[in-house]
């Protein structure tokens, strides 16, 4: 592949009916850079930390998403202006939420928060080369139906 610069940056406020415009726009980036095999795990991640900047940080927050994509991955930051860092947890099984960073942490290959100035970035990544054990073993999400509401699964 050309060595070009495969990086983007967007910035949003954190409220669910965006999310849908911003999974298509990485989709699109993701196979303009030609990582559509990882697009699954990258579109749920994203979700999953948009989604607790809308639980943890507000409503209407908002933060700056940004892909970065070298030789063998692809590197996801969503920035926001809160200082509080996240924490996975085990959830019990019946618990209706919570579950955001352990799925994150299931389809990467690595996740982690940093304080900054301004607040704090948590970021994941995610294997792009070919013949990766992880593009071979993540789980599919299952497609879900132009239109539906979707309750977001987020961790605390």
């Amino acid at each position: 592949m050309e060595d070009m610069d495969r990086r983007y940056e967007l910035r949003l406020t954190a409220e669910p009916s965006r999310f849908a415009v911003v999974r298509r726009i990485v989709q699109a980036h993701l196979r303009h850079w030609h990582l559509a095999a990882v697009t699954d795990q990258t579109l749920l991640g994203i979700t999953e930390l948009l989604a607790n900047v809308h639980q943890h940080v507000g409503a209407t927050a908002p933060c700056t998403l940004r892909l970065r994509a070298d030789a063998d991955t692809l590197t996801v930051e969503v920035c926001d202006n809160s200082p509080d860092l996240p924490q996975a947890r085990s959830p019990e099984p019946l618990d209706a939420g919570g579950r955001g960073l352990s799925l994150v942490a299931a389809v990467c290959k690595e996740w982690g928060a940093q304080l900054g100035e301004t607040g704090k970035t948590v970021w994941f990544t995610v294997a792009t080369a070919p013949g990766s054990a992880l593009l071979e073993t993540v789980p599919v999400p299952v497609e879900v139906p132009a239109g539906a509401v979707l309750e977001p699964v987020l961790a605390d």
